[in-house]
């Protein structure tokens, strides 16, 4: 059983972030140079973190799978980023931004790194801003604020629909400058294969040159994944195709434990499915909301266009189920929601799986002009994908796949439980419980790769020697043995099938039970299911080409075979989980009104799953959840 000690500072929470960076032990800035230190993954949680660990004066080395570091998914985060700085004095405090974040994860976060994430959001924006990140700003030249789901107050700061990109950019120019300074040896178009641990520590990774095909071993005194999230093994999910879980579970099965991998969040405002042929799914921001009213007919298969159906025939569904909050609900609220009318036949578009977003109100309140400068690009890209001009019909939404709360499990220290390997952004569990608020991903990313990590890494190599393992080491050259077998069974397989064909019935089958509802008969049915596909893709799936070049057929390849086993594990941890909280709905555990139904006597714990190696069923290892600040309620938006 692995020891899951979550570090938690003692004392008050609104004194534990303070007094923990006091106690920690640091590492001297002469010191700091003999250190180097691996960070994978090039988006906003590791970006910022390369960054700042080589303006500390470590030795660092980014890896990316991509040809540049602004490539990574991030940039495609639009609506927001959330901070508690009350500008406009609404009654926004810290402790707000905290109870809304952990009442909005349905109490299944931790509540002390919730409430590090609330405190540090408000000097993320100062960092930005400094790094000339273009927030949009109100006519006298403040900063401007819009609301996003599950909150009542104004708190996230936008630059139009395109905040992911310029964040991003302001994380590469600082990224850039270590580059040029020779303090960050940038790794491009390189792709981690697998970890090395050496005497229980993480000392390095395997990599592979995308390009050329070219295997290498990096050592390090630390290695930090920032890899993002799983939503791929859905196949069809808002993330961009290359989106992997590969670094995660190679991390998983060297001994990290994996936790709450069913937490996945299904985004309400996406533009539906129109065909088999589709490789992803587009999102509209949740920022629409805002202005956007979300409607269907009140009546089944109504065929008439929008315009044509009058207001007492048309269901504001969420304004009504849900007053208080209305269209501003948090997303998997929102999104069960949609799927309700949906499956009642209430549902619009050829399929009837959509509901409209309707921004007529809007503009007639306010004017084509203001609603242009708020959501211009979003409404631009909307009419490009789908033809339809959203200024003058609603748009057409449904959920889809967006995110994913679990991931690796860290400690308060954003440590694996392997020694020396630390985790930051989507690609841990820590911050958002069974659902994530909009406009906090960025938050958290930032968070931890600009504040949290450069704290508490100095904590951890403090203790460690500097060096002392080198490529030639018996455990690396075991595991890099290890990752070429990988590669070269699939490249003999030599089957029939396509990497796609089993990625896309990999995706179904775990949407189809594991996707926005779950039963105990659908989950059992999966994990019937799921082995019997993983046997059929490592017998009969085709990689043209070889590893000594560059192939995406074989990239593809060893990205799915993870998926193949992660599906697996999220249908398990769903499976035991009995009960509904946030993204993840049992509907044999709901209320009279359809509502999630939690059972905080039985299941107020993290699951962190254990490898317990090839063929073994994996172990279940709990870390109790206790709420001291905020008290344990039914979540409640009406």
């Amino acid at each position: 059983m692995i020891d899951l000690d979550s570090k938690i500072p003692s004392g008050p929470i609104d004194q534990k972030w303070e007094r923990h960076k006091f106690d920690m032990k640091l590492v001297n800035p002469a010191n700091k140079r003999k250190y180097s230190v691996i960070v994978v993954g090039s988006g906003l949680a590791g970006a910022s973190a390369s960054a700042t660990l080589a303006e500390l004066g470590y030795q660092v080395t980014c890896v990316t799978f991509h040809d540049s570091p602004r490539r990574a998914h991030s940039i495609a985060a639009q609506g927001g980023i959330n901070a508690a700085k009350n500008y406009r004095n609404d009654g926004d405090s810290v402790s707000r931004l905290f109870y809304d974040t952990v009442k909005g994860g349905d109490y299944r976060s931790r509540e002390a790194n919730v409430h590090r994430l609330a405190e540090i959001s408000v000097n993320i924006i100062d960092q930005c801003v400094a790094q000339g990140v273009p927030f949009a700003r109100e006519y006298g030249g403040m900063l401007d604020n819009r609301s996003f789901g599950g909150a009542q107050v104004s708190r996230t700061f936008y630059a139009r629909g395109q905040t992911g990109q310029q964040l991003l950019l302001g994380a590469y120019s600082a990224l850039s400058r270590q580059v040029g300074l020779g303090n960050v040896d940038l790794r491009t178009r390189t792709e981690m294969l697998d970890l090395i641990v050496i005497d229980g520590k993480a000392r390095g990774i395997i990599t592979r040159d995308l390009v050329t095909g070219e295997m290498d071993t990096l050592i390090g005194d630390a290695v930090v994944l920032g890899t993002g999230g799983y939503g791929n093994v859905f196949y069809l999910s808002t993330n961009a195709m290359t989106c992997n879980a590969s670094a995660i579970w190679r991390a998983h099965r060297r001994g990290a434990a994996l936790a709450n991998p069913c937490f996945t969040q299904i985004h309400p405002t996406c533009i539906p499915v129109s065909g088999d042929y589709q490789s992803k799914l587009t999102l509209m921001s949740e920022s629409l909301r805002n202005d956007g009213r979300i409607w269907v007919p009140q009546v089944e298969k109504d065929q008439r266009k929008p315009g044509d159906i009058p207001e007492d025939e048309r269901d504001y569904y969420l304004e009504r189920r849900y007053p208080s909050f209305g269209n501003l609900v948090p997303r998997d609220v929102a999104s069960r929601a949609s799927k309700g009318v949906c499956d009642e036949g209430l549902g619009v578009g050829a399929n009837g799986l959509g509901v409209f977003l309707d921004f007529g109100d809007a503009i007639s309140r306010l004017g084509r002009d203001t609603i242009e400068e708020r959501y211009g690009n979003l409404f631009d890209m909307y009419q490009r994908i789908t033809d339809e001009n959203p200024y003058e019909r609603p748009m057409r939404i449904y959920p889809a796949v967006h995110y994913t709360m679990g991931g690796l499990w860290v400690d308060y220290n954003l440590m694996s439980s392997i020694e020396g390997l630390f985790v930051v952004g989507e690609a841990n569990f820590s911050d958002h419980g069974a659902n994530r608020l909009g406009a906090s991903a960025l938050m958290q990313g930032l968070a931890d790769g600009y504040f949290v990590l450069p704290a508490t890494i100095g904590n951890y190599l403090a203790d460690v020697a500097p060096g002392g393992v080198t490529a030639d080491h018996e455990s690396c050259k075991e595991v890099m043995h290890d990752a070429s077998q990988r590669i070269a069974g699939l490249l003999k397989v030599n089957g029939k099938r396509t990497v796609d064909s089993f990625h896309k019935e990999l995706g179904r089958l775990v949407w189809d039970y594991c996707g926005m509802s779950r039963t105990k008969e659908g989950l059992t049915s999966a994990l019937e299911k799921l082995p019997g596909l993983r046997e059929a893709y490592w017998g009969d799936v085709t990689v043209q080409g070889t590893s000594g070049e560059l192939n995406q057929s074989l990239e593809k390849a060893v990205r799915v075979a993870d998926f193949m086993e992660f599906g697996e594990l999220m249908c398990r941890d769903a499976l035991q989980r009995e009960e509904s909280c946030g993204g993840h709905f049992r509907e044999e555990y709901q209320t009279a009104e359809g509502e999630a139904l939690r059972n905080d006597e039985d299941f107020a714990y993290v699951a962190a799953w254990e490898y317990a190696g090839e063929g073994k069923d994996p172990v279940l290892n709990k870390e109790p959840l206790t709420f001291e600040n905020v008290s344990l309620a039914t979540r409640s938006y009406k």
